[in-house]
């Protein structure tokens, strides 16, 4: 049985992918032998991190993996992320010791490392590929990363340098989209190094009982410019319900800022709340929303949801429209707030929202099972 070492750095705020990679190793356990090591952020000052972005090594995490490799002797690495405290050094590790490497790319911040904050990553509706298109363009003196020249450069430098590590190191890279694999491909990674595998879901076998009496819809996720909270507040403020919620859980830098701006009965700001009861609050509602200003991944809210076969409204964007059926009745274009606002009034058909939560339960079932997606994994460790 092959022997593989799973890395990881987790989020100070626990979301999606931290949720899907800890999924992953438990599935992985069953068909390998699998050792995890996860690395934390714990100093809030990214200044005191500086010599790391400069150098791109930590002589810590380069000591640390060193010796679980000489102790465990993994004949695979599988790699997630490794912002900031495990650091790129790590691949150099690696490579030192001749172990075989597959990275997951979860998100675009690999070599769009504007994606970190900010509504200047966006202008006019549009995005920025400045990051591994234009090789001699630093965005740094829009100050896109906490408002500073100096956070944004030590950002921008680290982000180049990890787009390197995916153009030029013998590593296959994991992504969980085909749109995330041809925007890769349209920046200059070669193709044969990419494979397309999402992240694994809980499988909800049992059938949910869409309710007719449920009066809320849900947001789940990190409360920030870029997720694009504050539009869906309008939208769904517009939408003049008399009689519906919106549940909006999680946190983030503008939390607070939304809690006093929008006081609304119908707005109902319910923090962090674990997994469990996040799931048990999906499964009541009438359809969850998110309305992204990114590229996104795989949103862990929208295919939890599926599984439970609640409807999602969601924007077209990244590669989210590859979990749904084709000409899915509920997304939006990126941006337009009046045609999101038309979506969300949509959710007074409840026989209409019955039957698109059912379609995609069938259309996620079929296509993003545990068998295929260990298929797809098992083929990419064994080459």
């Amino acid at each position: 049985m092959k022997k593989v070492l799973l890395i990881h750095n987790l989020y100070r705020e626990t979301g999606g992918e931290d949720v899907a990679v800890k999924r992953e190793a438990e599935i992985l356990k069953k068909h390998f032998q699998v050792k995890t090591v996860y690395f934390s952020n714990e100093v809030d000052n990214l200044l005191k991190r500086a010599p790391l972005f400069f150098t791109s090594k930590n002589k810590k995490s380069e000591e640390h993996i060193s010796k679980i490799i000489e102790d465990y002797n993994p004949d695979i690495a599988y790699v997630h992320n490794t912002w900031f405290e495990a650091s790129i050094s790590i691949f150099d590790i690696l490579k030192k010791y001749n172990i075989k490497t597959i990275l997951k790319l979860h998100n675009f911040r690999y070599y769009c490392t504007s994606t970190f904050s900010h509504k200047k990553h966006i202008g006019n509706n549009q995005y920025c590929h400045a990051c591994g298109q234009k090789k001699n363009q630093f965005k740094v003196f829009n100050k896109y990363f906490s408002n500073s020249y100096l956070k944004s450069f030590m950002v921008n430098l680290y982000g180049r340098k990890y787009f390197n590590i995916l153009k030029f190191y013998d590593l296959k890279i994991v992504v969980l989209t085909k749109f995330h694999q041809s925007f890769l491909v349209n920046l200059g990674v070669a193709t044969e190094k990419i494979n397309v595998m999402p992240n694994l879901m809980e499988n909800n076998s049992s059938e949910n009982k869409y309710s007719l009496e449920s009066d809320y819809l849900v947001y789940a996720g990190r409360v920030s410019e870029e997720k694009g909270v504050e539009e869906l507040i309008l939208a769904f403020l517009n939408c003049n319900f008399s009689d519906k919620y919106l549940k909006i859980i999680g946190s983030g830098p503008l939390l607070e800022e939304l809690k006093k701006k929008y006081d609304e009965p119908s707005i109902l700001f319910l923090d962090n709340l674990d997994n469990s009861e996040v799931l048990k609050i999906i499964s009541n509602s009438k359809a969850v929303v998110t309305s992204t200003k990114l590229f996104e991944g795989q949103p862990t809210l929208l295919c939890e949801a599926a599984t439970l076969s609640i409807p999602s409204i969601f924007p077209k964007s990244g590669g989210i429209e590859e979990f749904f059926p084709k000409q899915y009745p509920l997304s939006f274009t990126q941006f337009d707030y009046k045609e999101l606002t038309e979506k969300l009034l949509m959710v007074e058909n409840t026989e209409f929202l019955s039957s698109t939560g059912r379609e995609s339960k069938e259309f996620f079932s079929k296509n993003f099972n545990e068998t295929g997606t260990i298929n797809i994994l098992k083929r990419v460790i064994n080459e």
